[in-house]
């Protein structure tokens, strides 16, 4: 299985899970990665995932084929 990770931008709390499909070149497009979600092909912490639109947040893990992605916070953040 491939691991990988995804660092979120210092300005954002979270990512949403077909963004990130598209973003790490898994789906091809947006309506791919709606696709792959539709037909249940998504895990997130090892829980099927329906939701297109999920947030995504750092520790989330999301499986999909031989992949496992990271989500994690950026390392740039400012303290509030």
């Amino acid at each position: 299985m491939k691991q990988d990770t995804f660092e979120l931008r210092s300005t954002d709390e979270f990512i949403e899970l077909v963004k990130l499909l598209k973003l790490k070149q898994i789906a091809q497009s947006g309506g791919h990665a709606k696709f792959m979600v539709e037909e249940g092909l998504v895990q997130v912490n090892g829980v099927l995932e329906s939701r297109k639109r999920k947030k995504l947040r750092p520790g989330d893990k999301v499986e999909l084929e031989e992949i496992t992605i990271e989500i994690l916070g950026s390392s740039k953040r400012k303290a509030d």
